[in-house]
């Protein structure tokens, strides 16, 4: 796919601002749309949009086809008729920058029964008709997820190898009545699902229509406590008892000796490749309803990946595993035809990688953060060395704030990165923003945090930490800072400026 000359900023919408605790689908998120055009900019990169389970990752979602029903707007419902005004009134005090998860999911999930109780009562035949259409259009998924998380509702939350052994592995008999027993808790979550891609196709039908791409994630690995994994076991490396025998990550580098180990369960890539990878075709036909672009995560683990035996606690004893490379590739084109794909292709990057990447023609990332050393090195990261076909972050929401690195940045390497800008720097992220705006990328995109210069405090995820991130919010007064007129300008000094180049 061609992708022309433009820029887009990265923000879930966890982090928009609102009264419920959490970022939603409401009238603030057209009003960051609306941000968006004022700015200049074309694309507005988000994170996995599914439902979030322990520590609160979009990355460890319960379902990659789901969407998360935080982001349901409650507002909306009360123009829809299913929650009054009174409904909202004991609102509980939540934090104004953080998402404190916790008490949020508690007043959500509330809030969402009544609303559903609602709907049941008071819905016209052409509201319950246009459910159940939505319903039987997404069948495919919608189903195993509703009777899976109702069932994890009934066991207190626990992982799905936890429950009774019928349930864990689907005998026909437990799936029955299960689906008899929880009748009413699978409908509801049904409901809340057909609430969430509703409210999301209007967002984005009106970003669409204001000229702004929604550029989406897919994390190449799926969390194991998940529909996906539970439906689909046939799939996956497991016993018989539904554990993972061997595990993602990545081996021992210059930051961590001992590696990474993810946990997410490995795909049977052999059994998958029989099917001609219909789940992987579903999976990007389902993702293509909710964004226009994907940025696939570790993409590297197409070409190769990294398996650690589920008994070991580290990832040292792990080894590389020929991925399914090209033939997976070429199969989901002959389905879908060419797709509109980004390459994540950070970290231990291999020939065979680039090669697989460049095959595809898929443009790759370039993260300033990483460009520049204390001792002044060269780097692929550097903007004198980009190729036109990738895309440029100043840092991902895996990075610190570009004004908190900065602050935490040595004397020498400050030194080496204004000898490449050519100038002392008074605010470090313009003058990152201003590189990769000029560069020769077809694409750049920056944290919303660097828009406005905000510190470490507001970062949004620190990898390796076992809790505090995903939450950071901010207040709807910033959407009227200059930052927004600045970006603007240099947006149209550098020819990024929607419809006024085009390179591909």
């Amino acid at each position: 796919m061609r992708f022309p000359r433009s820029s887009g900023l990265l923000l879930h919408p966890t982090s928009l601002p609102g009264r419920y605790g959490v970022g939603d689908l409401g009238d603030i998120a057209f009003r960051f749309v609306d941000f968006l055009v004022a700015a200049g900019q074309s694309l507005w990169q988000v994170l996995p949009l599914g439902p979030t389970s322990y520590g609160d990752s979009p990355y460890q979602s319960l379902s990659t086809f789901a969407g998360n029903p935080l982001l349901i707007s409650f507002d909306k419902l009360v123009s829809a008729g299913w929650l009054t005004t009174a409904d909202l009134v004991a609102l509980p005090k939540f934090p104004e920058y953080r998402v404190d998860y916790g008490p949020v999911i508690t007043y959500h999930d509330q809030i969402l029964t009544r609303a559903y109780q609602r709907f049941v009562e008071k819905a016209t035949a052409e509201q319950k008709e246009s459910f159940e259409s939505w319903q039987q259009q997404n069948a495919s998924w919608v189903e195993d997820f509703a009777l899976f998380v109702a069932l994890k509702d009934s066991h207190g939350g626990k992982a799905w190898v936890e429950w009774p052994e019928p349930e864990v592995l689907r005998h026909a008999g437990a799936m029955a009545e299960a689906r008899r027993l929880h009748a009413g808790r699978i409908a509801e979550h049904c409901f809340r699902q057909w609430l969430f891609y509703t409210q999301w196709g209007e967002l984005k039908a009106y970003a669409n229509s204001q000229g702004i791409r929604i550029v989406g994630d897919i994390p190449i690995f799926v969390a194991h406590d998940s529909s996906d994994v539970w439906a689909n076991q046939e799939l996956y490396s497991l016993d018989d008892k539904g554990q993972p025998t061997v595990v993602a990550g990545v081996p021992p580098d210059y930051f961590s000796a001992t590696g990474q180990r993810w946990g997410n369960p490995l795909y049977r890539w052999d059994v998958m490749a029989k099917d001609k990878y219909h789940w992987w075709v579903r999976r990007f036909q389902a993702m293509l309803k909710l964004v226009d672009i994907i940025r696939i995560d570790h993409f590297r683990g197409f070409a190769a990946y990294w398996e650690v035996p589920a008994s070991e606690e580290t990832a040292v004893k792990g080894r590389w595993i020929q991925g399914p490379g090209s033939d997976f590739f070429n199969a989901v084109r002959d389905e879908l035809g060419d797709l509109p794909i980004m390459a994540e292709d950070l970290g231990l990057m291999t020939p065979e990688v680039e090669a697989l990447r460049d095959e595809f023609q898929f443009p790759g990332m370039k993260v300033l953060h990483f460009a520049f050393t204390e001792s002044c090195e060269d780097s692929s990261y550097l903007p004198h060395n980009y190729e036109s076909n990738c895309i440029v972050y100043t840092g991902t929401h895996d990075n610190n704030t570009t004004f908190g690195w900065w602050q935490d940045a040595s004397p020498a390497f400050r030194a080496c990165v204004e000898r490449y800008i050519g100038h002392k720097l008074v605010e470090p992220h313009w003058a990152l923003i201003r590189l990769a705006l000029m560069s020769v990328a077809h694409t750049v995109i920056f944290p919303l945090q660097d828009i406005w210069g905000f510190g470490s405090d507001t970062r949004m995820n620190m990898p390796g930490a076992p809790s505090g991130n995903w939450s950071w919010r901010f207040s709807a007064e910033w959407f009227d800072n200059s930052g927004k007129d600045k970006l603007a300008d240099l947006t149209r000094l550098y020819g990024r400026w929607p419809g006024s180049a085009s390179i591909g």
